[in-house]
C-alpha cells in the first residue's frame, strides 16, 4: 500500500458566459457522479500556471494564455474507496483557440490514455448532472462572480 501524501493539484475552470469546463466522471466504488475541472499534479520544481499549461498540451492538444490564479483550495476525500487529499491551485485561462469555447464538450485524453469528453457546464449543471469537486470550488467561483 502507498504511503499517504498530500497532492499539488492544479486545475483552470476556463469560465466562459456564466460556464466552466469540466470533465464529467463517476466514482467506481459509489457510483456518484462528479464534475472536476480539468488539470493534475504539479510536478517538483513546476509552478502551477506551468503546470496547468502542459496539462491541458497533454489532455487536450491545446495551447492557452492569459493563466491566472484564482484562489488555493484544501481538498479532503474519498474516491473509488481511497482517502485523499489534495493542496489545490485553481486557474483561470483563456484557449488560444476561440472556437473551443463554442463547441458543446471537447475531446481528451488523460495521462493514462483513457479518452473523456469534457463540457462546458453552468451552476444548474451541477445540480442535475452531480457535485462540483473540490469541495469549495462552486462557492470559490461564484464569490468571484464567474459561476451563477
Amino acid at each position: 500500500m502507498l504511503e499517504p501524501r498530500i497532492r499539488s493539484l492544479a486545475l483552470c475552470v476556463f469560465h466562459h458566459q456564466g460556464k466552466i469546463l469540466v470533465n464529467v466522471f463517476d466514482d467506481p466504488v459509489t457510483q456518484r457522479t462528479l464534475c472536476r475541472p480539468l488539470g493534475g499534479g504539479i510536478e517538483f520544481g513546476e509552478r502551477g500556471s506551468a503546470a496547468i499549461a502542459r496539462e491541458i498540451e497533454e489532455e487536450l492538444g491545446q495551447s492557452i494564455s492569459d493563466v491566472r490564479l484564482l484562489g488555493t483550495l484544501e481538498s479532503l476525500f474519498t474516491y473509488a474507496g481511497a482517502p485523499g487529499h489534495e493542496i489545490v491551485q485553481v486557474f483561470d485561462a483563456r484557449f488560444d483557440d476561440a472556437s473551443l469555447y463554442q463547441q458543446p464538450w471537447l475531446e481528451g485524453r488523460e495521462s493514462n490514455g483513457n479518452p473523456f469528453r469534457a463540457k462546458w457546464c453552468d451552476s444548474a449543471d451541477f445540480d442535475s448532472i452531480g457535485p462540483l469537486v473540490p469541495e469549495g470550488l462552486q462557492a470559490m467561483l461564484r464569490d468571484l462572480s464567474l459561476l451563477g
